[in-house]
C-alpha cells in the first residue's frame, strides 16, 4: 500500500491512499461497506481511500480481514489437493498456490471471480488461487473446465464445421449481419446519454445519435431482448469505445436493475468496464505489434 498525493481523476481528492485486493466479490464488497466512498483506480491498478488517514484505516482493515482468516487455512487446502487433487490440464499446483490458465471464457472469468482471493496475474497470464480456497475451486471447477473446453481453438472451428448448413448457421449469420449495422434498440422517450459508456444486452457501447426510425419490435425480440408490450423503441447509432474513454467511465456502484435490463440500456458496472477495458488493450496491443512488424 502506498500514499497516493497527485491528482487522480478518478478520485474526489487529491489525498488518500491505495489499496489492491483479491478479485472475489466478498471481499471487495466487504471492503466497499467499510470505504464507501473508495474508487478503483486504472492508473493506479488499485483502489484508492480518499483521506488524510485513510492508509491507518486501510491497514486497521487489512490486518482485521488477516486476523480472521485461518492461519492454517493453507496448509489445510494443500494437503486436502495432495489427497484428492483437481487432475485438469488447465489447471497447475505451485508452492504458493494453484494456477489456472484457459482460453479466455466469460464463464471462466465470472466463475473465477466468485472464487475467495482468486487473483489475476497479468505477467504470466494466469489466474492463481490460495490453497484456503480450494473448496471453492472444487464447486466451480466443472463449470470452469467445461467453458474452458468449449472456447478452445479446435473446438470453436469444429462446431463452425457442425453447424454449416443447418438454421443455428443461418441464425448466426444472421445475428452477425445485424450487429454489423451498428443499431440498438432504445426507448423513444428514455433515450440514453450520447458518447458515453453504456451498458446493453449487446455489450457495452458508446451511442452517437438517433435519425427517430422506428425499430421493428420483431427485430428487437429476435436479435437484442423482449421489449415492453407498451413500449415504442427507436434506432440507435452505436460504435465501440476507446481504452481512453472506457478507463475515464465512472463504473455504476451495483449492476443494473430489473428496470434497467427491462429497458434495455444502464450504467455498466466495474465487471463489465474491466472485461471491454481488457478487450480495448489487447486490440491496442495487436495493432502496436502490427505496426511494429
Amino acid at each position: 500500500m502506498e500514499q497516493e498525493t497527485t491528482s487522480n481523476v478518478e478520485a474526489e481528492t487529491a489525498v488518500g491512499a491505495t489499496t489492491d485486493l483479491p478479485h472475489d466479490r466478498i471481499t471487495v464488497q466487504r471492503f466497499r461497506e467499510t470505504f464507501p466512498r473508495a474508487r478503483w483506480s486504472d492508473r493506479l491498478n488499485a483502489w484508492f481511500v480518499p483521506g488524510r488517514t485513510a492508509g491507518k484505516r486501510i491497514e486497521r482493515w487489512l490486518a482485521r480481514m488477516e486476523a480472521e482468516a485461518d492461519a492454517f487455512a493453507d496448509e489445510k487446502g494443500r494437503d486436502a489437493f495432495a489427497f484428492e487433487p483437481i487432475e485438469s490440464r488447465y489447471l497447475e499446483a505451485a508452492p504458493s498456490g494453484l494456477q489456472i490458465r484457459t482460453p479466455y471464457s466469460r464463464t471462466v472469468v465470472t466463475e473465477i471471480r466468485e472464487i475467495p482471493f482468486a487473483r489475476w496475474d497479468a505477467d504470466r497470464r494466469l489466474w492463481t488461487v490460495p490453497y484456503r480456497s480450494l473448496d471453492d475451486l472444487r464447486r466451480r471447477w466443472p463449470t470452469i473446465e467445461a467453458a474452458a473446453e468449449r472456447n478452445e481453438p479446435d473446438v470453436r472451428k469444429a462446431l463452425l464445421e457442425a453447424l454449416k448448413g443447418t438454421e443455428e448457421e443461418q441464425a448466426a449469420k444472421a445475428r452477425a449481419s445485424e450487429r454489423r449495422r451498428k443499431r440498438y434498440p432504445v426507448p423513444v422517450d428514455d433515450l440514453p446519454p450520447f458518447e458515453r459508456a453504456i451498458g446493453t444486452h449487446a455489450g457495452v457501447v458508446i451511442f452517437t445519435d438517433t435519425q427517430g426510425e422506428l425499430a421493428d419490435p420483431e427485430i428487437v425480440t429476435a436479435f437484442y431482448f423482449q421489449p415492453p408490450s407498451n413500449g415504442e423503441y427507436v434506432w440507435a447509432a452505436w460504435r465501440q469505445g476507446s481504452l481512453e474513454e472506457l478507463v475515464t467511465t465512472w463504473p455504476a456502484r451495483t449492476p443494473p436493475g430489473a428496470r434497467e435490463v427491462a429497458r434495455g440500456w444502464w450504467v455498466p458496472d466495474l465487471d463489465e468496464l474491466r472485461v471491454v477495458r481488457q478487450k480495448a488493450r489487447s486490440k491496442g496491443r495487436a495493432q502496436q505489434r502490427q505496426q511494429e512488424d
